[in-house]
């Protein structure tokens, strides 16, 4: 099986800088990344059968596999949405898709964002899991922007265990991920 690059820097290299740094004495206690949520509303886009199929296929194609789509719970009359509408997709990477789509993100991905100035340190959780709003999915090389039927924003959720947000934020930073200058 191939591993990806970035994995196997952090195996072989990252892991051991982290367990130095952070005074950890046990290997299990060092902070690893448990899994990537991409998910996405489909909002006014709900009743356009064609361009939700487009979007399900641009976030199957960025993402590596079948995304699911989600529905409403109740009817909400405000909102014109009545129950079992389709209102958002998502999907959950674990494993070699999780550390491949992270490679993407970082290398080719993010520096296609325009004015990209870097990642807000402050978007961590109590529990040190991260997440990041991206305004249009056409940065993702995968999605042709000519042939889309809409553009969409999308939230991505960088889920860790053995961590807080220090840790997550020492891990990311050694994996490459670009954030602002300023400090946490």
């Amino acid at each position: 099986m191939n591993q990806s690059k970035l994995k196997a820097q952090y195996i072989n290299k990252i892991r051991p800088e982290l367990q130095n740094e952070l005074n950890l004495k046990n290997i299990m206690q060092i902070p690893d990344i448990e899994k990537i949520v991409v998910n996405s509303g489909v909002g006014k886009f709900r009743d356009n059968k064609d361009s939700l199929d487009s979007f399900y296929a641009e976030i199957m194609s960025l993402t590596g596999q079948k995304p699911v789509l989600k529905k409403s719970r109740i009817s909400v009359a405000g909102f014109k949405v009545r129950k079992n509408d389709t209102v958002g997709i998502t999907t959950t990477l674990r494993g070699a898709k999780m550390w491949d789509f992270l490679e993407k993100f970082v290398t080719i991905t993010l520096p296609r964002v325009r004015d990209f100035k870097g990642l807000n340190r402050k978007s961590f959780d109590k529990l040190g899991n991260y997440s990041v709003g991206i305004k249009e999915h056409i940065i993702f090389p995968e999605v042709d922007a000519n042939k889309t039927k809409g553009i969409r924003s999308l939230q991505v959720n960088f889920v860790f265990k053995n961590s807080n947000p220090v840790y997550s934020l020492t891990l990311l930073e050694k994996l490459g991920v670009p954030f602002t200058k300023k400090s946490l």
